[in-house]
């Protein structure tokens, strides 16, 4: 029938990950082709609240497993349940958001699936069992079509790239029965979440990043990015220098966004970066050179020194509020 299992992730709130929509919309462009079920399996230490939050996208069934061991998210400690799931289930995908979590979890399931497995999904097509996915290659450089033939596929999609389900009835909720855990040889450490009072760089509708040419000088960026409720995004360049943290890089590397509006302010436009926001509905590049890369993908371009043009576009969008 092709059935579909979703791995469904969790905020470190415990609240319902978007990616893991995003994930559902992809496993619902696989089962309108193939005709089966779209189930979901939620490990954590109380899985229930999760599982009823994502019960209602379009999902048949809804495979729990808690327990302590969960706590952390380990993939050592995950993989096992989300095995039991696939069987439970009698998947022919495994399905799962392109993050953290999904890239730490996937491969380790398609290993013990010995099954095939595509990652950075970004489109899926075909029809009946004859399916083929396109990834991204060299950065972005080149997109992939890629075939994959094994009787289980496993797939971590861009979230990006998939518009999330509307919510409807919610499915059914078993609790899946597993052997006692083996002991795991990894271990959790410490946890360093990044806390801001700005929208999340994945899941904002507006974000403004910074390149090189701030000089690590992001006053102008905050300022902009608080007059339009966005959020901050960085150039690799700045967080290799030291200028930002990590957590705020986009690109092939980083984090990929495609918000409705994106503002690169002195980012000169090199691959990697472009990789992880040319998906952005709507894109604004502002910078003093007029041959930077960044102008080729920009649907809006600003020539000029951004010391001088975002304080003023700053203070233009105040003035209109």
């Amino acid at each position: 029938m092709g059935n579909v299992l979703v791995v469904v992730e969790a905020n470190p709130d415990g609240s319902l990950r978007k990616a893991t929509l995003n994930a559902l919309g992809a496993a619902g462009a696989i089962v309108k082709r193939t005709g089966g079920q779209i189930h979901a399996v939620v490990v954590a230490v109380d899985a229930r609240p999760l599982a009823q939050a994502v019960a209602p996208y379009a999902v048949s069934v809804v495979y729990t497993a808690s327990g302590p061991s969960f706590e952390h998210g380990l993939a050592e400690g995950v993989t096992p349940a989300v095995v039991a799931a696939v069987r439970a289930a009698k998947a022919d995908f495994v399905v799962g958001a392109a993050t953290a979590f999904g890239r730490d979890v996937l491969p380790r399931v398609a290993g013990k699936l010995q099954a095939a497995m595509a990652s950075e999904v970004l489109s899926i097509e075909g029809t009946g069992s004859d399916f083929t996915f396109t990834k991204p290659l060299w950065a972005g450089a080149v997109i992939g079509t890629v075939k994959l033939s094994s009787p289980i596929v496993v797939l971590s999609v861009r979230p990006t790239e998939f518009q999330a389900p509307a919510a409807g009835s919610a499915g059914e909720i078993r609790e899946l029965q597993l052997e006692a855990p083996a002991p795991m040889r990894t271990r959790f450490l410490d946890f360093k979440q990044v806390l801001s009072t700005r929208p999340s760089l994945t899941e904002a509708r507006v974000v403004v990043s910074g390149g090189r040419g701030t000089k690590g000088d992001f006053q102008p960026i905050e300022a902009l990015a608080d007059a339009l409720g966005a959020a901050i995004g960085a150039s690799r360049a700045v967080c290799d220098a030291g200028w930002q943290p990590n957590d705020l890089q986009v690109g092939q590397t980083g984090k990929v966004v495609a918000p409705q509006l994106y503002i690169a302010v002195g980012i000169s436009g090199a691959i990697q970066h472009v990789a992880g926001m040319k998906g952005s509905k709507t894109i604004v590049a502002i910078n003093k050179d007029p041959d930077a890369p960044i102008f080729t993908v920009a649907d809006y371009g600003l020539v000029g020194d951004l010391f001088t043009l975002i304080p003023e576009l700053t203070a233009a969008i105040e003035a209109s509020k």
